[in-house]
């Protein structure tokens, strides 16, 4: 009986210590936590470019073994991320969490969930509320660029995941490059309302994907506008009342009055 209450501490030990090591790296502001940060960031926009170039290349013989690979990474990151976390229920509540699971779930169901697979491109939305990602930003003095930062990765996500709804759904049957790129082309078209009509969607279902890209596509550009040519703000949330925008040059909060030291791009 002590043996196994022995074995069974040595495990929580482990367990703890790895966490500890998860936690550090995932969330630590030293030189190995960083590299490891950007790593995963690399591999996060590799595994971001595969989903946008899977449908030109799903009828590879390749295809799978690539796809079995890329669930195995995000299936780590996902374990690695919830070991790491200090509250793991939380985190699984998280959208992101949901997102995750949810591309975990077609990678590893790729022809059950081919319809959904265009999907997969919300990994860059997901990637854009990762904490690492911003960290390497405002570490290389770009602080004051990540709202406008997160309008061009939420519109780039939009327009992927449009054109892999618009190819999954209305030139999957011709398929590949061209066909995809042609999705892309009417995709673009719409969004910026350019409209050449040299390519059109059939039938009430192409005309409603038309209607929605435009409505959206137009309040994604209103956002990106406002994010790139409104005063520029930093990001530096308030020790008392937690406002996180603030003149760059701020002495005091605006909200609360609670003296602020935000710190120089250089630093």
């Amino acid at each position: 009986m002590k043996v196994a209450d022995k074995n069974r501490a040595q495990d929580l030990s482990a367990l703890a210590r790895l966490r500890d090591r998860l936690r550090k790296l995932y969330h630590g502001r030293t030189p190995a936590a960083f590299r490891f940060q950007l790593a995963a960031v690399v591999i996060d926009l590799a595994i971001i470019a595969f989903f946008i170039a899977t449908p030109v290349i799903q009828k590879s013989s390749s295809f799978l073994w690539l796809d079995y690979s890329v669930a195995a990474l995000v299936a780590a990151d996902m374990i690695a991320r919830l070991l790491a976390s200090n509250d793991m229920l939380r985190l699984m509540k998280q959208p992101a969490s949901w997102i995750d699971g949810f591309i975990l779930l077609t990678l590893l169901m790729p022809a059950a969930l081919a319809n959904l697979g265009f999907l997969r491109i919300l990994r860059l939305w997901s990637l854009s509320r990762s904490g690492a990602l911003w960290r390497f930003f405002e570490m290389r003095g770009f602080r004051r660029w990540r709202e406008a930062s997160r309008a061009v990765i939420n519109f780039l996500t939009f327009l992927f995941v449009i054109t892999g709804f618009v190819y999954t759904f209305f030139f999957r049957t011709v398929g590949g490059l061209e066909s995809y790129v042609d999705a892309l082309y009417f995709t673009v078209a719409t969004v910026t309302t350019t409209g050449f009509g040299d390519i059109v969607l059939p039938g009430v279902a192409g005309k409603l994907t038309a209607i929605a890209t435009m409505i959206i596509g137009i309040s994604l550009f209103v956002r990106l506008a406002q994010a790139l040519f409104r005063p520029t703000k930093v990001f530096f949330p308030c020790p008392q009342c937690g406002l996180q925008r603030h003149e760059p040059d701020a002495v005091h909060c605006k909200a609360c009055g609670h003296v602020l030291n935000i710190p120089d791009d250089g630093d």
